[in-house]
């Protein structure tokens, strides 16, 4: 059963020192589930062991529970059941053999087509960009409600952002209609060993109060990269035959090198092509 220290020492891993963290009124059952929330770790390696169909289930229905903007309901999920399918969908993907191996995958798609349906034969006066804003967060909303509902349920997730590097191919494959777009895949199933823990930047950064503090990334960021290099140091330099080698390599430098080449840069050009505006 978890108790409060419990609560206290993941968020501390995770966030490293910082606020004193409450368990004050809570059940046995509900500090539980927050605290698998809080030490949820990605998964790479997934156990051969199937997941029951009716769980899945269960797991899709709790993330397409989750709030949705004006009860538009913009987020579908396909569940890719087809492993031939699935290897079409991962090629030339990093990471492609793990995540062939995963149980279950699952693409968690924003949509923009169903409500936009409503409108056939007049005018949709709102296709600007908040239409297609409010689908992508609709779809962010419904991945995260599925990962948090497996961590819950003792499974092991990793979302799969790389699906959009091939949008159009994963669209097709997918029979995905007009303004419904591939937004990330899910790997899903039992861990096969525990995975460590990813430190998140500190509180301090990302949680303000009342106004945002422009400074607490420059004062607390070199922090976060020495904690973070303890924790779970980078197994590798990012392109280190264009950058060289960093003796203080940390989180900063290496999200510095993996955006110093355009990525996805069509990815604008395709939506607009499925329909959606940018105004």
């Amino acid at each position: 059963m978890t108790n409060a220290a419990d609560l206290q020492a993941a968020a501390t891993v995770r966030f490293g020192e910082g606020p004193a963290i409450s368990a004050e009124g809570l059940d046995g059952a509900a500090r539980d589930g927050l605290h698998r929330l809080i030490d949820r770790r990605s998964c790479r390696d997934y156990a051969e062991r199937a997941v029951p169909e009716g769980l899945v289930s269960l797991l899709i229905a709790a993330g397409l529970s989750a709030p949705t903007k004006s009860d538009l309901q913009q987020a579908d999920v396909v569940w890719v059941r087809d492993r031939a399918l699935r290897a079409e969908l991962m090629t030339d993907v990093p990471g492609a053999d793990w995540i062939a191996k995963a149980p279950v995958f699952l693409v968690v798609c924003g949509n923009g087509a169903r409500f936009a349906s409503l409108f056939e034969g007049r005018d949709f006066v709102n296709n600007h960009f908040d239409a297609l804003f409010n689908a992508i967060g609709d779809a962010a909303i419904v991945l995260e409600g599925i990962v948090a509902a497996a961590a819950i349920a003792g499974l092991g997730t990793c979302p799969i952002s790389q699906i959009r590097n091939r949008a159009r191919e994963v669209s097709r494959l997918l029979d995905l209609p007009d303004r419904v777009f591939p937004f990330a895949g899910v790997c899903l199933g039992h861990p096969a060993h525990e995975a460590s823990v990813s430190p998140r930047l500190d509180l301090g950064m990302t949680v303000h109060q009342d106004r945002y503090d422009t400074d607490a990334f420059q004062r607390l960021a070199p922090g976060y990269d020495t904690r973070r290099n303890v924790a779970k140091p980078f197994a590798r330099q990012r392109a280190a035959e264009r950058f060289g080698t960093d003796p203080d390599y940390g989180w900063r430098e290496d999200k510095r090198r993996q955006y110093s080449t355009p990525e996805r840069a069509d990815f604008g050009a395709y939506l607009r092509d499925l329909g959606f505006a940018f105004d």
